[in-house]
């Protein structure tokens, strides 16, 4: 028993921290809105995608370690599939409950070429080959693209996981070397359906790996290490970040070449994953685990959100794409629609997320009785 880890305590800030990028995720999926100059995503060369992957890999690599020092790797192996199976259906049910919402707005609603803008075109000419390829997860019209990655990361997590304990880091460099292939365009993640792969998981699932590894040095008690030369360099990054990213808004001049770096979203290209664990870095060095402003009615909401991130993001994408399209519809005064939907938006997402944290609280209960 003396060699099972303990159970680390929860760490409030990450949770905050998952709220904001929620948050940060719904706005950014607003076309247009001026609200998303307050995002941290317009200030910086990555976005809240890295660093929820990265988060992610970390939460469930401590979960299946955990698991696996108490009652095996093949118990926490187990528990990992079913995850990834949930969410795989979870997946399949927003594609086709949101499939549904965008020929509704079509048909019903005069959306204007709703269906073709947001490469659903595939499903209405052929819907039967489009169906099976849905479960692929390789036809990704709009919003599609999120979710299967989790997917993969998951299932490539629990054989990853049982390399390290023998081979430290070095497990990292096949997934490592896979990312660089990505990037060096020698192999890609076709698209089917005529649509395009918005996270090529055969790059991004080294990030995902990545905080995998650091959640089992976690659990094992292996925190890292405190550098004032790695705390400035990863500042300088994001100082460097900020400065391409006014440049690329057009407040300072600057080379030609400068906005290109945040291009290639969908390989996770170097930059954007330098700028992304830079501020992980950052945020894990000094940010403390809990503060005063973290207890007060924003930080409780944010940590709520956090905790039922699933559903709030399921629910933000289709209020992102409902309010886009009634922007659309009143150019004019689309700012201030938008301003008056997105607010309220927030507050549901809030809402969604303390009913899921009351739902999951009372099967536990349940399940204990």
């Amino acid at each position: 028993m003396s060699a099972i880890p303990a159970r680390p305590p929860r760490d409030l800030r990450l949770d905050v921290l998952r709220g904001w990028m929620q948050v940060s995720i719904f706005v950014s999926h607003v076309v247009g809105t001026w609200l998303a100059w307050g995002i941290h995503a317009a200030w910086g060369l990555s976005d809240s995608s890295e660093m929820f992957i990265l988060l992610s890999g970390m939460t469930l690599g401590s979960v299946f370690s955990l698991k696996a020092a108490k009652a095996g790797a093949g118990v926490a192996q187990r528990d990992l599939l079913g995850r990834a199976l949930r969410l795989y259906r979870t997946h399949l049910l927003v594609f086709f409950i949101f499939a549904a919402m965008v020929l509704l707005a079509e048909m019903l609603f005069q959306v204007p070429g709703a269906v073709a803008r947001f490469g659903w075109q595939h499903l209405v000419e052929h819907p039967f080959q489009a169906v099976a390829l849905a479960f692929t997860g390789l036809f990704q019209p709009d919003f599609m693209g999120t979710l299967p990655v989790f997917v993969l990361g998951m299932l490539l997590l629990g054989p990853f996981l049982m390399l390290v304990p023998r081979f430290g880091a070095w497990a990292l460099l096949p997934s490592l070397l896979l990312y660089a292939a990505v990037n060096l365009g020698w192999i890609a993640t076709p698209g089917l359906g005529g649509t395009l792969i918005a996270f090529d998981p055969l790059a991004w699932q080294f990030l995902y790996l990545l905080g995998g590894f650091l959640g089992w040095r976690a659990l094992h008690g292996m925190t890292l290490p405190r550098s004032s030369m790695v705390t400035l360099l990863a500042a300088l990054v994001v100082v460097l970040g900020f400065g391409v990213r006014l440049v690329q808004h057009g407040f300072v001049e600057g080379a030609d070449w400068i906005p290109g770096l945040f291009e290639h979203k969908d390989v996770l290209a170097p930059p954007r994953l330098l700028h992304a664990l830079a501020l992980a870095w950052l945020v894990a060095m000094l940010v403390p685990r809990r503060a005063d402003w973290m207890e007060g009615l924003a930080g409780r909401a944010l940590a709520t959100i956090g905790r039922n991130s699933l559903r709030v993001f399921c629910t933000g994408l289709f209020l992102a794409w409902i309010i886009s399209r009634a922007m659309e519809a009143v150019p004019e005064r689309a700012q201030l629609v938008g301003l008056l939907l997105i607010l309220p938006s927030i507050a549901a997402l809030w809402t969604v997320a303390l009913f899921s944290e009351r739902a999951r609280g009372a099967a536990v209960a349940t399940g204990r009785a």
